[in-house]
């Protein structure tokens, strides 16, 4: 009896003492799990307010361009873009475009950080638009979230489509990183278009997360709301898409472009892998006359024969059939 009564009183100690202590280990996991679920906005998306360099810097012709976000006059928030008219290497304007590229940029900065690839592509022959999200340069508004970012999209698809009356059929969707995400949801939304470009993105959030040792300690299946999730989406495309991806990108990795386009039901979709090239936008890797000729071929047919029944050309030498 002497003996039970001892272990009874070790088991009531050993339970008080878990109570006390061990109970704060449970409440700090608990409220980094509260923590990352309220702030993953804020861990995703690094808006720059500056502009750090404007297409004047690189002698472009160029407008400023104010895009309301809403005409309901709740508010007064305008997205903030620049139109770059088409141009051939001369910096010389051309009477007729080749078509019109709608410009999305990555998670960070905004679009002064992306005037390299504008003006690449500009010079290809294409009027491009860029624009930046809500929160972005000097776009007005709240902190982005997902939902806030596919609006935006649609807002500047709108603009070139009922301000600019540009036929949507001369649209080619331009995505870069993040920014690839939000194009791929455009596209879905208007097959009309001409065509997709992603350059540089994943095939969802939830599979970047998973690539960080920190996400094995926490639910994040449960805890992310920012889905992102395209590779659910490529599977409903219609429009001829373009995958672009470097083999050295140490951010996204390149298999995640492959994924894209192995899901993507599109009979016109091509693959364009670029050896040794990392993820920061349209480096030398990135405009080789290649590459670009690879680029420049793809826009031109998609917007002369749209949705036309072209053989699928997977541009990745590894793969090429």
């Amino acid at each position: 009896m002497q003996s039970s009564k001892k272990h009874s009183i070790w088991l009531r100690d050993r339970t008080i003492w878990l109570y006390r202590w061990g109970r704060w280990p449970v409440l700090a996991y608990l409220l980094a799990c509260l923590g990352l679920y309220l702030a993953q906005e804020r861990l995703i998306y690094k808006p720059d307010p500056s502009i750090a360099t404007t297409p004047a810097d690189r002698d472009l012709n160029y407008q400023d361009v104010w895009i309301p976000v809403a005409k309901s006059g709740k508010t007064n928030d305008k997205l903030f873009g620049w139109w770059l008219p088409a141009t051939i290497e001369s910096s010389l304007p051309i009477a007729k475009s080749k078509g019109t590229i709608l410009y999305f940029h990555g998670y960070n900065q905004n679009i002064s950080k992306n005037i390299d690839p504008a003006q690449t592509l500009n010079k290809l022959g294409y009027d491009v638009l860029l624009v930046d999200y809500r929160g972005y340069g000097k776009s007005s508004g709240k902190f982005p979230s997902e939902r806030q970012l596919y609006a935006d999209a649609e807002i500047a698809w709108n603009y070139l489509v009922r301000t600019r009356n540009i036929p949507p059929d001369r649209i080619i969707i331009y995505g870069y990183s993040l920014g690839g995400a939000i194009a791929i949801e455009l596209a879905t939304r208007h097959p009309e278009a001409a065509s997709l470009i992603v350059q540089g993105s994943f095939t969802s959030m939830s599979a970047i997360v998973a690539t960080s040792p920190w996400s094995k300690l926490f639910p994040m299946q449960l805890l992310l709301t920012q889905k992102f999730d395209s590779i659910a989406k490529v599977k409903s495309l219609k429009i001829p898409v373009l995958y672009i991806h470097g083999t050295a990108d140490l951010h996204i990795p390149f298999t995640m472009s492959r994924s894209l386009y192995a899901s993507t039901s599109s009979t016109n979709k091509q693959l364009l892998i670029v050896a040794g090239a990392g993820h920061w936008n349209y480096n030398n890797k990135f405009r080789t006359p290649v590459n670009l000729e690879t680029i420049d071929r793809f826009m031109t047919e998609s917007v002369s024969t749209k949705i036309s029944q072209i053989s699928v050309f997977d541009g990745d030498p590894l793969t090429r059939k």
